[in-house]
């Protein structure tokens, strides 16, 4: 989960690297192409693939469409916003989880989540009660970018319920190829529903959405080998994955110089001692 947690939060700013030049249902459907397609080249992936319970089809189809429509979300919301500020309210998605794991999965917290969890979502809070009047970069922001970005968390926050779900009678290969494989088709789809004119020359060009392909694959293997473990739980797995902030607001201060990383660092701090509390 951490590896999950540490490459998301890197996705971030190859996401906002991959906008600059592209629009975003080219960048969706090229990587999730690419990704698709490297997944098949992994020895065995596609073998395994083949040996399916169809039975299981439906909600294959059902978690390819949450991710669908959270991507498309999360995209408009990355493009309008400093990721910095989109990996803090990326946080929202462990109330959500934590209700699904609970409500659904019937999993119970221990005494560390209880302590853990609160820290957690003071941490994504603080940001807007410490707002810097000097702030520039954070003031100006859409409510309805941050609404979109919210919404992308709740759907995302689904996802990972119906991975936990899924994982229990499936590999993380044929979670892999074949959701991935509904993806591709449903971004397509789209491509020729909006009538996006696709740019050859610069699609060619933008390596970024190749990285992009590669850490979204390697981030979602390790995601499901967590999920695969009977004793993993989402509730303690959402809340690791919040370490992708880290990596948010560092690389956004480094790539984009974005304003107020103090703040948002102190956010971050007290999001990895609830995560600490929560685990151990």
């Amino acid at each position: 989960m951490l590896v999950y947690g540490l490459l998301k939060g890197g996705r971030e700013i190859v996401k906002k690297k991959c906008l600059e030049r592209s629009s975003i249902v080219e960048v969706l459907f090229f990587y999730t192409l690419i990704g698709w397609i490297l997944v098949l080249l992994i020895p065995g992936s596609a073998k395994d693939a083949m040996t399916f319970d169809v039975h299981f089809l439906p909600l294959v189809i059902v978690k390819s469409f949450v991710i669908f429509l959270a991507w498309i979300l999360s995209f408009k919301a990355i493009k309008s916003m400093p990721v910095s500020m989109y990996g803090v309210l990326d946080m929202s998605r462990v109330i959500f989880a934590t209700i699904l794991g609970l409500t659904v999965l019937q999993e119970s917290l221990s005494v560390g989540q209880m302590i853990g969890l609160p820290l957690v979502l003071m941490g994504l809070f603080m940001l807007r009660l410490f707002k810097s009047k000097k702030s520039t970069d954070d003031e100006h922001i859409d409510p309805r970018t941050v609404v979109l970005a919210l919404f992308s968390c709740l759907l995302n926050s689904v996802s990972g319920l119906l991975d936990k779900i899924l994982m229990k009678d499936m590999t993380s290969s044929q979670l892999q190829v074949w959701y991935m494989f509904f993806l591709v088709l449903m971004y397509g789809l789209y491509l020729l529903v909006s009538r996006t004119k696709i740019n050859w020359k610069v699609i060619s060009r933008n390596y970024w959405i190749v990285l992009l392909a590669l850490m979204f694959i390697i981030a979602d293997k390790a995601l499901f080998v967590a999920n695969g473990y009977p004793e993993s739980k989402v509730t303690i797995m959402t809340l690791i994955k919040q370490s992708s902030c880290f990596v948010t607001i560092l690389l956004g201060k480094l790539v984009y110089h974005e304003k107020n990383i103090l703040k948002k660092s102190l956010c971050a701090a007290i999001v990895l001692a609830g995560i600490l509390i929560a685990i151990l």
